[in-house]
C-alpha cells in the first residue's frame, strides 16, 4: 500500500472513531462500500456519496502464470508486424500501473418502488513502461511514463424494489452507461527506434468506452440479529463500435458478502467477487504500437477477489452519515496476456442520506 493510500486510510479510521459513539441506525444496513447500487430508498429520500478507489498493478501474467519482461519481448508476437517500423515481437512492456478514481453519486426515490441513481467518475491513470532496443534481443533502451486524467463514463440507473421485509430485500438494477469519458487521450512514448512521438494511447489508458451501454443487475440483502449477508449480479453490455472503430468487452461482477455487527454503529465485513471482462472487438487504427496494451485481443480478464471491510453509521446528531472502507486483494487471476496483474485495491467512502 503506497503512502497516499495510507494517508486516506488514516483519515478514514479517524472518521470512523468519531462516528461510533451511540445507539441507532445499524452500520450493516448497506452492503460493503465496494458494492454499487446495493440498496434502495423510501419515497422522498435522498443520498449523496463519495468513494475513493485506488488500484495498484505490477508485473505481468500470461493466463495464470507470471511472465518476465525479457520473455515477453523475445517470445510474444506483435500483431502489427509488417507495418512500417514494427518488429516481429513486442518491444515495449508495461511494468506498473496505478489508477485512482473519485466516484460521486446521488440517489433519489420518487416513489417507494423506484430509486434513481447517478454515478460520475473522475479518473487518473499512470503507467510505467520499459522499451527494448531495436527488433531483437533483451537490451533495454530506456523507460517512460504515460498519464491520463479526466472524467470517465457516467451511469444512470433505476433500482426497482421487488421485495422489502425486515429480514430481506431484493431489487433489480436497470441502467445505462453514458459515454462521457474520452477515447482519444494521447501521450509521448519511447519507441524501440529511440524516437519519442506523441501518439494515441492504448485502450487501458483511455477514460471511457465511447458507447451507450445497458447495465442490468439483481441485488439481495438479508439481515439477522448480528449477521447480515447479501449477493449481487451486475453487468455492463457493450452495444456496438464507437466512433473510433472498436467496442470494449462486456463486464460482469458477481459478489457475495457477510457482515458481523459489533454494535449498532460498527460492523465488519468479508466479501468475495468474481470479475469478468471480455476482449476488445474491432480496432482503433490510431492505436498501433509493439506493446501488449495496443492489442485488442490482450484485454480480457477473469479475476476473483477477497475484500475485508469496516463500516460505521453515524448516531444522534450524525444520523444519516456513513463511513466505510474495504481492502481488496486478488486470490485468482486469469488474463488474456501478457497483461498487468492487479496487486490490491483500496476503497474508501462517505455517504449522507436524508
Amino acid at each position: 500500500m503506497n503512502n497516499k493510500n495510507l494517508a486516506w486510510l488514516g483519515l478514514c479510521v479517524m472518521c470512523l472513531a468519531k462516528l461510533a459513539i451511540a445507539d441507532g441506525t445499524r452500520a450493516d444496513t448497506h452492503a460493503p462500500i465496494g458494492v454499487m447500487a446495493e440498496h434502495f430508498h423510501n419515497k422522498g429520500e435522498w443520498m449523496m456519496s463519495y468513494r475513493f478507489m485506488s488500484m495498484d498493478m505490477q508485473g505481468n501474467l500470461q493466463g495464470t502464470s507470471n511472465i518476465s519482461s525479457d520473455t515477453i519481448v523475445t517470445t510474444e508476437a506483435n500483431r502489427f508486424f509488417g507495418n512500417p517500423n514494427m518488429p516481429p515481437t513486442l518491444r515495449v512492456v508495461p511494468i506498473e500501473m496505478t489508477m485512482d478514481m473519485h466516484m460521486l453519486g446521488m440517489m433519489y426515490a420518487p416513489s417507494d418502488r423506484l430509486t434513481l441513481m447517478v454515478m460520475a467518475n473522475y479518473i487518473e491513470k499512470d503507467m510505467d513502461h520499459v522499451t527494448y532496443m531495436g527488433g531483437m534481443g533483451t537490451t533495454v533502451l530506456g523507460s517512460f511514463n504515460t498519464n491520463t486524467t479526466g472524467w470517465g463514463d457516467t451511469s444512470v440507473s433505476g433500482l426497482i424494489r421487488l421485495m422489502d421485509r425486515d429480514d430481506a430485500r431484493v431489487h433489480a438494477i436497470v441502467g445505462v452507461s453514458l459515454p462521457t469519458g474520452s477515447t482519444d487521450e494521447t501521450g509521448q512514448i519511447l519507441t524501440p527506434m529511440n524516437m519519442q512521438p506523441t501518439v494515441r494511447l492504448p485502450y487501458p489508458m483511455q477514460l471511457g468506452s465511447g458507447t451507450y451501454d445497458p447495465i442490468l443487475g439483481l441485488s439481495y440483502s438479508g439481515f439477522g440479529d448480528r449477521l447480515s449477508w447479501g449477493a449481487q449480479w451486475r453487468s455492463t453490455f457493450r452495444t456496438g463500435d464507437n466512433d473510433d472503430g472498436y467496442e470494449l468487452g462486456d463486464e460482469t461482477r458477481l459478489t457475495g458478502w457477510l457482515s458481523y455487527l459489533f454494535s449498532d454503529p460498527v460492523s465488519a465485513s468479508i466479501r468475495l467477487e468474481y470479475f469478468d471482462r471480455g476482449n476488445v472487438s474491432g480496432i482503433d487504427p490510431l492505436i498501433m504500437a509493439p506493446v501488449q496494451t495496443a492489442d485488442p485481443d490482450r484485454q480480457g480478464a477473469q479475476r476473483t477477489d477477497i475484500a475485508f471491510g469496516l463500516n460505521l453509521a453515524g448516531q444522534h446528531n450524525l444520523d444519516g452519515w456513513r463511513v466505510a472502507l474495504e481492502y481488496v486483494i486478488p486470490v485468482d487471476q486469469d488474463l488474456d496476456g501478457p497483461q498487468l496483474e492487479t496487486d490490491s485495491q483500496l476503497i474508501l467512502g462517505v455517504q449522507k442520506s436524508w
